[in-house]
């Protein structure tokens, strides 16, 4: 061999002598020196004990905890540790059969090892955890109970907005976003639970537990050195009244529709409601599994959040969004009237208007306040056919463009899942419906809130605050601030979206003809003394299909406004499914919501308009004797009809 390869070689021996002297010294470290690694790889003596974090709490605007936390135990396994147990004596306590437990045995196998803890039971009922609690010494060998947090609702509402929270799937645990999740995890499922599941979820805690040879707990390895605590999740401060949110869940009792109510100066979400309603508290504890099959397979569809979910032609209450764009182009002032007689026919065929009375469209605030079909119609064509766009295609798409910046025809970005676009037809849909060859006369309807347009409660609520706002408005959302967060996860929220440059004189003249709506017209039955309310009511067509054919079913009633009309603090939408007309249901629920967020209270001239919302049913008596919500309900203890009055009326 070369000399000249001697210190070559001498280098590659001092080098793997060095990694071996240093692994050696790592090593007696590890198992002389600091012996708590040896304790802890000494699996038959340690048992490694999950702890679970307290979930974020949310309250409400006022500050009032609308989901806090409560205690509920599993029953988990480790397989490998099951031994010389009474088997039938357990499966007595948990009401299981002797089959049923090999089953479970064999799941928490296949879902973790035999080795690994699994949960058994979960979720026990206080009297089954009772019964176990004083006879666990007969299943330590393998079984454990353990500590688990499940949500509360004091205030037995919001379901849909807040959400509940479950198991993770395995189909879940394979997705990216959550890899730091592990089987028996529970996580948000839907609503703000699932939003901000990383705000309100925390972090999870370990302990390390010395166990004998009978398997009886001894105490913390090495007095905790190794144990990290869990860390509770955040917690959130909505916009939501939860006062206002109980009333208009119990004003929907027994009826299919929605409310949703605004703060137009900042967006948030002071009530959406969802009928028909259910208790949340439904959806935790040991029934949750029952409960939430039953819920999914009712016929009134109570998982459906209607406030973002359902669509409906907006009906007369688009009105108002039609006046605006012809506003804001110029193509008419406060003043423009319309002959109407009764019908508009100046498409070659009739379509009938509520008013045959001369003037009663004699300028736009009059032309609002009475309704009237022909004089918005009209506007649509208006605007679709100005000759500054180059033909009605092109105006159309123009149309489109306003109703977008109003918030119709896409998400709005609400801060809770599930939310619709809604529908406001383009040229592409129009083509393909009129095979190509359509006009300003082909969807006039869409002027007054009907043909190829449906939005949202949501999607209405907004368009308010923007009319309210004379112009502009916040992104709808519930969460206002997240304690101990300065991320800019809220940021969106925040910013203002100005949507047209209408003069506020032309804007009064769409406010004030709302107002006289209120005062003179449908809307009489949202008057409030000493506050002026301008609202919009409607009547949205109901289309079905019955045996096969499209048939009319019984209109929806809808209800739109705001209040006071100077510096509005609340904006709202109602509609109640096949109700008939606005001022049925949809203007008493209104006023009776806007009466107790302006004023806290309820005065006692509304208590026979209260007493016949909560009374009335409007769900068919086909679809009412399927639901089981009503029974559901009952079991957690729902107030009858005469003790919400009570609430309100002493």
């Amino acid at each position: 061999m070369s000399v000249y390869n001697q210190p070559r070689k001498l280098v590659v021996v001092f080098i793997i002598t060095g990694l071996v002297l240093i692994f050696a010294a790592r090593l007696l470290y590890l198992q002389v020196i600091d012996k708590k690694y040896v304790r802890l790889a000494d699996a038959n003596a340690v048992t490694r004990k999950i702890v679970y974090p307290s979930r974020g709490i949310i309250f409400d605007r006022q500050n009032r905890s609308i989901l806090s936390n409560d205690i509920l135990y599993d029953l988990v396994v480790t397989p490998a540790a099951v031994r010389k147990i009474d088997t039938a004596y357990l499966c007595n306590i948990l009401q299981i059969t002797a089959e049923e437990f090999k089953s479970r045995i064999a799941d928490a196998v296949k879902k973790n090892g035999r080795v690994r803890p699994s949960v058994f039971a979960g979720l026990l009922s206080p009297s089954t955890y009772s019964r176990l609690q004083e006879s666990m010494y007969l299943f330590q060998s393998g079984f454990e109970l353990v500590q688990r947090p499940v949500r509360a609702y004091p205030y037995k509402a919001a379901a849909n907005i807040l959400g509940y929270i479950g198991e993770i799937s395995p189909a879940m645990l394979k997705m990216k976003g959550y890899a730091d999740y592990q089987s028996g995890d529970y996580v948000g499922l839907t609503g703000l639970e699932k939003t901000y599941e990383s705000i309100l979820m925390g972090q999870r805690g370990t302990q390390y537990i010395i166990k004998d040879n009978l398997n009886r707990p001894q105490g913390s390895l090495e007095d905790g050195v190794f144990d990290t605590a869990a860390i509770a999740g955040k917690n959130l401060r909505l916009s939501l009244d939860i006062e206002l949110q109980v009333l208009g869940e119990q004003l929907m009792r027994n009826k299919i529709g929605s409310i949703v109510a605004i703060d137009p100066q900042s967006g948030g979400i002071l009530a959406m409601v969802s009928g028909p309603v259910f208790d949340p508290n439904l959806l935790t504890g040991s029934s949750r599994t029952k409960n939430v099959s039953k819920l999914f397979t009712d016929p009134t569809e109570p998982f459906l959040n209607r406030g973002i979910q359902a669509t409906y032609q907006p009906g007369s209450s688009m009105k108002p969004l039609t006046a605006i764009v012809a506003l804001d182009e110029g193509l008419i002032t406060p003043d423009f009237g319309y002959p109407c007689r009764g019908a508009y026919n100046a498409c070659g065929h009739i379509v009938h208007c509520m008013h045959s009375e001369a003037g009663h469209a004699s300028n736009l605030r009059i032309a609002m306040a009475h309704s009237c079909n022909s004089y918005f119609m009209h506007l649509y064509r208006m605007e679709v056919d100005n000759d500054k766009w180059g033909g009605v295609k092109k105006g159309h798409t123009k149309w489109k463009e306003y109703m977008s910046k109003f918030g119709l025809g896409h998400k709005l970005g609400i801060d809770i899942p599930g939310e619709s676009p809604g529908i406001v037809a383009d040229t592409t849909v129009l083509n393909r419906l009129y095979n190509g060859n359509w006009n300003s006369c082909s969807e006039l309807y869409v002027g007054m809130g009907q043909g190829q347009v449906a939005v949202t409660p949501l999607q209405m609520a907004n368009a308010m605050c923007m009319i309210a706002n004379r112009g502009f408005y916040y992104i709808p959302h519930l969460v206002e601030s997240i304690d101990q967060d300065n991320s800019d996860l809220l940021k969106k929220y925040k910013e203002k979206h100005v949507v047209a440059n209408v003069s506020d004189t032309a804007y009064r003249s769409v406010i004030f003809g709302m107002e006289d709506v209120i005062e003179h017209g449908t809307g009489r039955g949202a008057h409030m003394d000493g506050i002026d309310v301008c609202g919009k009511t409607g009547t949205a067509e109901n289309r079905g299909i019955v045996d096969g054919k499209v048939v009319d079913l019984k209109d929806h009633s809808v209800f739109v406004a705001f209040a006071p009309r100077d510096h509005p603090r609340i904006a709202i939408a109602v509609i109640v499914e096949n109700a008939g007309m606005g001022s049925t249901f949809a203007v008493p629920i209104a006023n009776l919501m806007m009466e107790k967020y302006l004023r806290d209270s309820l005065p006692a001239a509304k208590m026979l308009t209260m007493k016949r919302m909560l009374e009335t049913t409007t769900i068919s008596a086909a679809k009412l004797e399927l639901s089981k919500i009503d029974s559901l309900n009952t079991t957690t203890g729902a107030l009858t009809a005469a003790e919400m009055l009570k609430q309100y009326f002493h």
